[in-house]
């Protein structure tokens, strides 16, 4: 697909006025999903290579690259690329940065090649972001590299040119709604400067519109297009944009265009929903540390085993994983990102059968870590991604009633013995799991797949142990992270979230609570509930995220039979924590 070009611009951009002279025929009573008057067959095929890919690798390039998150001797607060914004710097003065975007050592072969070498599938690069200022060469203003920098050459054509040398799918976000440096280009976003004033219906008729189209119109075969901030983004105003997506017939657009349109993707930023979206295309992006654009005094980078359980987790719930990088102004790419993504690709070598055109896991949750599946005509393919490799060398694969035709470790082929049971099939692993980070066992099995669920019961002294992989997370932040090469519920800052586990009793009673937490707050107040019981619980900080301890919350009682406990933050006394287990011990 990215080998393929497009016919000459010039009869490109008579079709763009056709399209925008055709505007009144957008059907505006429903939101449109993909294309209005798509058929399903046409639309799975158009996201076929997409659905196959799950990796792919987001760059925020641009003139922020140059402030690098300081203005004027100070840290500016938040991601790199707001950095125009946050420091309310004036459109003349956050211009000269320009004179110091001089990417002579960007080598975009070499960009394409890592991205390959990490067992990406795609890369999106921003066109044009917030500060408005393009990587292209664009007729309608001259706030663009080749115009405003000392550079002066196109940034983007030897990006595509090296996608399709390397058979890398190339796409382009381009932020439709706020541009901080052209007339009217602010309104959605606030502005600080007068400089800023004008009509943002103009904005996107005059640079928006024109400028959507040369990124359309004037590259190889683009697989994607990505908008960025709806805000202020009315029917009419989309409108003006939505129809020059046909510029390029299968390319694939995500759900931030505004104006009521789906698109063709979900996109939750910088977390994993607890289910992904079903039903639902979605993409995750997420940063390598915590900014998008390049920040030289950030250094809070995640660890190759967070990102790489992260790409599992994804993929084990349907999803793709958008992963960035931040180049600098003279066009590198930091090395603790070259050094990461290197260390994800020698995995994706020898496991990458296990991520791509995988599908979701068929089960609810895994103790000891994830599965990718692929379904055939005889029956299906399971991945079993663990993460936490057992003990005793059985591992248990809940509540699996289909026939197991053949086990093995997907790196070695070693072939492993399997044993069905009451609570599911028991394969015969190694003492030592092949890799730390995660060690992949394949099951082929016979038939549509037959799987019970099967909820976790008491130990033999009564105990239960609710770890955070097993619970099910109600809510839009918190996610399942992994700390020291332990999983934990995580970044749970909103105190709408709330947390369950299911689970079996056998013989009810008291039971004593403890938790494994971490938290850096004085203190953090939640409600723990099982049926019709409920535990006021508060705990004390711990000193950081990272410093977990185990605490005592109460006793509560449990009936026999199946069980809930749910833990919800109190509004009033709630803060942020991480959470790696509950403990259930009988108390009498």
């Amino acid at each position: 697909m990215a080998s393929d070009c497009l016919k000459k611009a010039g009869q490109v951009a008579v079709l763009a006025v056709a399209l925008l002279a055709g505007l009144s025929r957008i059907a505006v009573s429903q939101e449109i999903i993909g294309r209005p008057g798509e058929t399903p067959e046409q639309r799975d095929a158009r996201m076929k290579w997409w659905r196959e890919a799950r990796f792919g690798m987001f760059i925020h390039w641009g003139v922020y690259s140059v402030p690098a998150g300081i203005y004027k001797g100070k840290e500016i607060g938040g991601i790199g690329e707001w950095i125009m914004h946050n420091a309310k710097i004036p459109v003349a003065e956050y211009k000269q940065f320009a004179r110091q975007f001089n990417p002579v050592r960007y080598d975009p072969d070499a960009w394409v090649r890592l991205a390959k070498e990490a067992g990406m599938k795609y890369i999106v690069i921003t066109s044009k972001h917030h500060d408005g200022f393009a990587l292209f060469d664009s007729n309608v203003t001259d706030w663009d590299v080749v115009d405003a920098t000392p550079y002066g050459k196109d940034l983007l054509k030897p990006l595509a040119e090296a996608c399709a040398k390397h058979d890398l799918v190339l796409g382009f976000y381009y932020s439709q709604a706020q541009d901080w440096c052209h007339p009217g280009g602010a309104a959605a976003g606030g502005h600080w400067d007068p400089a800023q004033d004008g009509s943002m219906d103009e904005y996107i008729r005059k640079i928006a519109a024109p400028q959507v189209t040369e990124i359309l119109s004037n590259y190889c075969r683009l697989g994607i297009l990505w908008w960025d901030t709806a805000v202020d983004m009315n029917r009419e105003r989309a409108d003006m944009l939505l129809p020059l997506v046909k510029l390029q017939p299968d390319i694939i657009t995500n759900n931030r265009l505004g104006g009521g349109y789906g698109g063709d993707l979900s996109t939750p930023e910088q977390h994993i929903p607890a289910t992904g979206t079903p039903g639902r295309d979605w993409e995750t992006c997420m940063t390598m540390n915590d900014t998008w654009g390049f920040k030289s005094y950030d250094h809070n980078w995640k660890s190759t085993e967070t990102l790489l359980r992260n790409l599992v987790d994804i993929a084990s719930k349907g999803g793709n994983y958008l992963l960035n990088v931040g180049p600098t102004p003279l066009g590198e790419i930091p090395d603790p990102s070259i050094e990461r993504l290197k260390q994800v690709g020698r995995w994706m070598k020898v496991n990458g059968e296990s991520i791509y055109a995988t599908t979701a896991s068929p089960f609810s949750r895994l103790a000891w870590g994830r599965c990718t599946k692929k379904l055939n005509d005889a029956g299906a393919t399971l991945y079993l991604h663990v993460f936490h490799w057992p003990e005793d060398g059985k591992l248990l694969v809940p509540g699996l009633r289909n026939e197991v035709r053949s086990a093995w470790l997907l790196a070695t082929d070693r072939t492993l013995a399997t044993t069905a049971g009451a609570d599911g099939v028991v394969v015969d692993v190694p003492a030592e799991s092949l890799d730390p980070i995660d060690t992949v066992v394949v099951l082929e099995v016979k038939g549509k797949l037959d799987i019970e669920k099967v909820l976790p019961g008491q130990a033999a002294d009564g105990t239960l142990t609710l770890l955070a992989d097993l619970a099910e997370i109600r809510g839009s932040q918190a996610q399942v992270e992994s700390i020291d090469g332990q999983s934990n519920i995580g970044w749970w800052t909103n105190p709408r979230d709330s947390v369950a586990w299911s689970f079996k009793v056998e013989k009810g009673g008291r039971f004593k609570v403890t938790a494994t937490v971490a938290t850096p707050a004085q203190s953090s107040k939640f409600e723990i509930t099982v049926g019709d019981r409920k535990l006021a619980a508060q705990i004390a900080g711990t000193g950081s995220y990272q410093t977990f301890k185990t605490v005592d919350l109460g006793t509560i009682e449990i009936e026999q039979g199946p069980c809930e406990l749910n833990i919800k933050p109190v509004r009033d006394g709630w803060q942020a924590i991480n959470l790696r287990s509950v403990v259930l011990k009988p108390a009498d």
